[in-house]
């Protein structure tokens, strides 16, 4: 009786009342989107080699987070108008179907459509799985809740590059996506069974369409920078990426319906600088885990498992220097937003001074920057920025933070791919072109990252 009882806001009250199934539910919904990427990174060698896709490495992960931020920034609104229930099932039901493209296509065009389906169903997947957190768990419960979903993202860190990397050395990458569709279904099983129907209305709950186009447009503009394989013609449309996503922070600035903090298009606020440095280091950070696995297979000869962990690592030196620095209070979060920043852009630095030389230990200690500079600074910028904005403006504030991380890592990815090729990897995959792509998928990146350590301090010189 008592454990139906509890209200002491522990892990058995959690699991208390029926919240256990659910609570799973949400952990699952998590993990399909988290492992994604860490998992897609270790097989895209095997991709490209039996797909001849090696000139798409780049679009295999910014369309799946083009359609994430497509996804995400609606997913509330269609919560409200569809009802959780049927919402989350029918986001499951897309990234399933996706995952089946990707895993039955015959070319690297329905692979990459399969990609971008994965994408949307996953954010949506994700998005609803944070409406389900706020509606089926009492306050008390909200920090043991989100700390398992942390766990997750750790948990999917260290397991995505062993499922992928297993299937890759075994021939059979195909089959991971045939797995994630599998768990999909079950998602959207689950969730019909599981979730409350939900009230379905016509709320004013709006989504701003014009400032996602041209995020869209953005990112597409880089990516096709990958087809163009000239150097002017990739810079015409990388410079062209870039002004359409100035011009959609320039749209949203005066726009009713807003994905960004009022300000944001003025680095002199610190929502403006804030977002800037969390968008800028995102992109820069890009290269190593689209790149890296492929590096690593051709010049240290290493199999799909074992360069898909070296990457890994990076992933895990943000999550434990973020935990060891999480208590730091007074003046040590400015000290750690900037010492990330330079931390982290010393990592591009590193990136492009080992890969060429298949240095694994290199390698390792690049990703260790890398990872930990994002460690030490990115919640310390979350709170610098939310505690910034008044209380009206800090759900948006959340949001925004998301939309420009997937935002920025999208940018990253397509601008790596359109490295890439210019210097020869969409021929294939040689010592040559993985010495080459090594150099200057990270040299040409450096600006970016430095411009991220000017922005950090431009956001701890400001008073919060």
């Amino acid at each position: 009786m008592a454990a139906t009882t509890k209200a002491d806001g522990s892990w058995g009250d959690v699991m208390a009342d029926g919240r256990l199934p659910r609570f799973v539910l949400i952990c699952l919904g998590v993990w399909i989107s988290a492992a994604d990427s860490l998992v897609t990174a270790t097989i895209m060698p095997s991709v490209g080699a039996d797909l001849g896709g090696y000139a798409y490495f780049g679009w295999a992960t910014a369309g799946f987070l083009l359609g994430s931020v497509l996804a995400g920034a609606s997913s509330g609104l269609l919560a409200l108008r569809f009802g959780l229930r049927r919402a989350t099932a029918a986001a499951a039901l897309l990234y399933a179907v996706g995952c089946a493209l990707s895993a039955a296509g015959p070319d690297i065009w329905s692979f990459l459509i399969g990609r971008l389906l994965q994408g949307m169903g996953g954010g949506w997947v994700v998005g609803f799985c944070s409406v389900a957190i706020g509606l089926l768990f009492p306050d008390r419960l909200l920090p043991r809740v989100y700390a398992a979903i942390t766990a997750v993202w750790g948990v999917a860190s260290l397991l995505g590059p062993m499922i992928g990397g297993i299937f890759a050395d075994l021939g059979a990458w195909r089959w991971v996506f045939w797995l994630f569709a599998i768990q999909a279904l079950g998602v959207a099983w689950a969730a019909f069974v599981m979730l409350p129907r939900g009230d379905q209305n016509e709320a004013d709950s709006r989504v701003a369409w014009p400032q996602l186009a041209l995020i869209a447009a953005g990112v597409s503009a880089i990516g096709l920078a990958d087809m163009a394989h000239d150097f002017a013609r990739s810079a015409a449309l990388i410079a062209l990426g870039i002004a359409l996503l100035a011009a959609m922070v320039w749209v949203d600035g005066r726009a009713s319906v807003r994905l960004l903090p009022k300000g944001t298009g003025s680095l002199k606020s610190i929502a403006g600088a804030g977002l800037a440095t969390m968008f800028l280091l995102t992109t820069a950070s890009m290269g190593f885990s689209i790149y890296g696995p492929a590096i690593l297979q051709t010049l240290a000869g290493f199999s799909a498992l074992a360069a898909g962990y070296v990457i890994a690592g990076e992933a895990a030196a943000w999550t434990v220097l973020g935990l060891i620095v999480a208590h730091l209070t007074g003046a040590w979060p400015v000290r750690m937003i900037r010492l990330g920043a330079v931390v982290a852009t010393l990592g591009v630095l590193l990136s492009a001074l080992v890969f060429p030389s298949g240095s694994v230990l290199g390698v390792i200690v690049a990703g260790l920057f890398l990872g930990g500079g994002f460690g030490l600074a990115w919640a310390f910028m979350s709170q610098r920025i939310l505690a910034a904005l008044p209380l009206d403006e800090r759900a948006i504030g959340a949001a925004a933070m998301t939309t420009v991380r997937l935002t920025g890592a999208a940018v990253g990815a397509a601008a790596a791919g359109a490295v890439a090729n210019l210097v020869g990897f969409s021929e294939g995959l040689s010592e040559v072109t993985a010495k080459a792509a090594g150099f200057w998928v990270f040299v040409s990146i450096l600006p970016v990252a430095m411009l991220g350590v000017w922005t950090a301090w431009r956001l701890t010189a400001q008073r919060a």
